[in-house]
């Protein structure tokens, strides 16, 4: 364990946007500056990968660990057996075992890309501890200690109850009991005293600090920190359908390369300060240059780079800048890579042909609306026409061309771009 830096981690968290709120902040403050701080952040199996949303909650945490404070990934094997409620309007399906456990270990692996968990406490589950938790220990030693006028005035469960439709089932009105419980357990195995979460958590984290309170005297504190959203509002995560996962297999590497590439300049200072290591200064001066020259796109690749190297290493930010010099470098770019686009490209979207199809010619509309590029052949054929095609970096204009095995590269695909930046790749074998 390092030493805890001279800086108070409050003013840390707070200049790169990690904090919404906070329980009780003078006493946090004291707390920070006193020694090393033990806290929890928990995360839920209700995917085999977690995502960029809950990159905001690992990287809070990484910075703790940075400035000498002792963090414990707890994984929710227990809690996600029900679902929290909170932001929902149906209940949440439940998984069985086996999945959950998929779940689990593709958590594992993901924290430890970020942070070093080899400590005592480090990753738990939450299950250990609740499985073999009887109803009448559980309400002697939790229940009796919750108000229920507290848990339902919380406005999701608020609007739970009074949809008639979904209502609210007894377990999913437990999980914030069964939270609580966790941060108290935590609190009395390991000393932990701080929970952090994202802002939807903040009853939830109150009722752990109250149980810690109500069952031992002893201070806990809490701390959020926003959901991640863009500039417009639009927020990222599982409910809204648009996750980036951190997971290669659910999102490539190279997509999410671009992802980070593709934020909009509002975001950019935001994203740096929340999703890489870089100083304030450095991160002033990207967004001066942005300012001067939003062209140049010097502070976007800067946070692509760092962003997808916490996650994916510096192997796959080499092979998706190479792939991005390969897609929109140009026509010199594409040539200079075409015989080895097989591999370049091989995470970009992609479909699969039968190569002797191009013996009597491939049509172009057929083609872009197999690979997923376009709905229909109307969608294709618009396009088209409006020039929107390049094939292999050469415009096509005739919505009734054929591709033929003259347009293959030396490793058997075709290279599609609609519009400046949309690529598919066609594999034929």
């Amino acid at each position: 364990m390092t030493n805890p830096s001279p800086i108070n981690a409050l003013d840390v968290l707070r200049a790169r946007g990690f904090v919404q709120d906070v329980t009780d902040e003078a006493g946090l403050r004291e707390t920070f500056a006193g020694g090393p701080v033990t806290f929890y952040v928990g995360f839920d199996p209700t995917a085999r990968s977690l995502h960029a949303g809950n990159l905001v909650g690992i990287m809070a945490m990484s910075w703790l660990q940075r400035l000498g404070h002792t963090p414990i990934a707890l994984a929710g094997g227990a809690t996600g057996r029900i679902g929290d409620p909170t932001g929902r309007d149906r209940e949440r399906e439940l998984l069985d075992d086996t999945h959950i456990e998929e779940n689990l270990a593709g958590i594992r692996r993901q924290l430890a890309h970020v942070l070093d968990l080899d400590h005592d406490g480090g990753l738990v589950d939450n299950y250990t501890w609740t499985k073999d938790l009887t109803l009448l220990t559980f309400l002697r030693d939790v229940g009796v200690h919750a108000s229920v006028n507290t848990m339902i005035a919380k406005d999701a469960v608020k609007t739970r109850l009074e949809a008639r439709e979904q209502g609210l089932t007894f377990a999913e009105l437990s999980y914030q009991l069964l939270q609580a419980y966790d941060f108290a357990v935590l609190h009395e195995m390991y000393g932990c005293v701080l929970q952090g979460g994202g802002s939807d958590q903040w009853g939830n984290i109150v009722a752990g600090i109250d149980l810690i309170r109500r069952r031992t005297g002893a201070s806990a504190y809490g701390l959020t920190w926003p959901l991640l959203t863009t500039a417009d509002g639009t927020k990222f995560g599982k409910s809204a359908g648009n996750a980036v996962w951190l997971d290669p297999n659910m999102t490539s590497p190279y997509a999410y390369y671009q992802f980070w590439l593709n934020a909009a300049d509002a975001d950019v200072g935001r994203f740096l300060r929340l999703f890489t290591y870089r100083d304030e200064d450095e991160i002033v001066t990207l967004e001066q240059r942005l300012a001067a020259d939003p062209k140049a796109r010097e502070a976007h690749r800067v946070l692509a780079r760092d962003a997808t190297a916490i996650i994916h290493g510096e192997d796959a930010v080499a092979q998706a800048e190479r792939t991005s010099e390969a897609l929109f470098g140009g026509a010199s770019a594409a040539a200079g890579n075409r015989d080895g686009l097989a591999e370049i490209l091989a995470t970009a979207p992609s479909a699969t042909f039968a190569k002797d199809v191009l013996v009597d010619g491939l049509g172009v509309l057929d083609a872009l609306t197999q690979l997923g590029a376009t709905q229909s052949n109307g969608e294709a054929r618009r396009l088209i026409t409006q020039g929107a095609l390049r094939v292999n970096d050469v415009p096509l204009t005739d919505p009734g061309a054929v591709l033929t095995q003259d347009d293959l590269s030396d490793d058997g695909v075709i290279l599609f771009r609609l519009g400046k930046r949309r690529y598919f790749l066609a594999r034929f074998a």
